[in-house]
This record gives structure tokens, sequence and C-alpha cells, in this order.
């Protein structure tokens, strides 16, 4: 699918100068024996599975955009994830949680709420996108998952493409390369993440309806629910040739 086909002009030429910020901070690691998971963990001692780093997550109180970056197991290509989320209650206009409901997506259940333990107020967070990095520090794959991967509030898609549209980590703590570059990323990959993100619902309508009498959001068996591969300069590339530059 070519996600760039119907994007107007000056929609490819703002993805370009957010690819060409993102290959120069890169590039600019690269030239330092850096990279970008070598600057998140700059100051850590040790690098534990599970353990959010930095701890407590990285927060912008302007604009409620989030994220930390963590691994789960030993795998062959990936070192570790991000995970980044949007505080939706920061963006100026409300945004109700989504009506999935136990016996499946659109259902309703006589005897159990679905939600009632989702953070809520000042607490709900929708999760974008997961970045997966490679042991060079280098990002390989796009994901989204399933609500019980991290505990958020879920939102409907369109809901979260417009979190997606508004995300923005305007401080510089605790690297100002890293938080430019996730600004870059997802302004780079936007299309991308807008099918993952649709896929993911799809994903969770399709266990709704095949397993009617369980939590589809709350199913351990269903963890992932889209993902792609990404190459940030092949996207770079496919956007200049688009735009002839």
């Amino acid at each position: 699918m070519n996600m760039m086909a119907n994007l107007g002009r000056a929609r490819l030429q703002a993805m370009v100068a957010a690819g060409s910020d993102v290959l120069k901070i890169q590039q600019g690691l690269a030239a330092k024996r850096s990279n970008l998971v070598a600057e998140l963990l700059h100051g850590e001692e040790d690098f534990f599975e599970q353990q959010h780093y930095p701890a407590g997550d990285v927060f912008d109180p302007q604009t409620g955009a989030q994220y930390y970056y963590h691994a789960h197991r030993n795998e062959d290509r990936e070192h570790g994830h991000f995970h980044i989320f949007q505080r939706p209650q920061f963006l100026g206009e409300a945004f109700e949680p989504a009506k999935y409901l136990k016996t499946g997506v659109g259902r309703c259940s006589p005897k159990e709420k679905l939600g009632e333990h989702w953070p809520r107020g000042d607490q709900a967070l929708a999760h974008i996108v997961g970045v997966a990095m490679d042991h060079y520090g280098q990002p390989i794959r796009l994901f989204t998952v399933n609500r019980w991967v991290t505990d958020e509030t879920w939102f409907a898609a369109r809901d979260v493409i417009a979190m997606l549209d508004r995300f923005e980590l305007r401080h510089a703590w605790p690297s100002s390369n890293v938080n430019r570059w996730l600004n870059g990323l997802l302004r780079l990959f936007q299309p991308e993440i807008i099918e993952l993100i649709r896929r993911r619902d799809d994903a969770v309508e399709a266990r709704g309806l095949a397993n009617p009498r369980g939590d589809a959001l709350e199913d351990r068996s269903l963890e992932v629910t889209a993902s792609i591969d990404i190459s940030v300069e092949r996207q770079v590339r496919q956007l200049r040739r688009s735009i002839g530059a």
C-alpha cells in the first residue's frame, strides 16, 4: 500500500522536513559514537527488563505528551522499545473513552461494565504507538498494543489519531535529542501510524466477535495488535522522490 499517494504536497514537505531532522539527530549522535538509546540511558548503571527508563517516565506538563523506554525479553533484533502516550486532557478538547464492552465490541453486558478500572480524569492516557529499537539504537518497527499491555484508557481510533496529530514534546529532559527525534519520527511516519491505530481497533473487534464471552481488551493472548517494519532512510528517500526533491 502506497500511503503517500493521497497526501498533498504541503504534507509531504512537512514529512520530509521531519525526516531530515530525524536523520540529522541520528547522524550527529553517530558522529559522537552514540545513538538514541545510549543517549536516553546515559547515567544508568544497569538496564533491567520491564523497568521504565527514565524512572517515572518522561512527561511534558504543557502538552500532555509522555513516553518511556523498556524491554520485555531478549530478542535477536530488538534491544527495547519506546511506548508513546498522550494525556488527552491537556489538548483542550473532550475525548470520551470508547464504549468497548465485555461481551464484544459495541455489545452490552448486564453484569459488568468494562473499563471501570481504566485510568480516568487527570490520569487518563492513550497509547499512541510503540517504537522498537535495535541493538545499534536505530528504529526498526512501529507497533500498537492491546489495552492491558500498557494499562491505558481505551479511546477509539479516530480520537487516538486526533491526539497523534497534536503530540509534541517541548522540553529537553532527559535528552533534547531524544525528544526532538520522537517528535520528528511521529510526523515522518504519521500515515503508517494512523494505519496501525486503525488496525488495532480492527484486531480488538475481531477478537471480541470471535470470543463474545470474553473481554478482548484484557485478552492476554492478544498483545501486539499491529506492526510494521520501518527504515528512516528509506522513508525519507521515498518522500523526496514523491516531491521531486
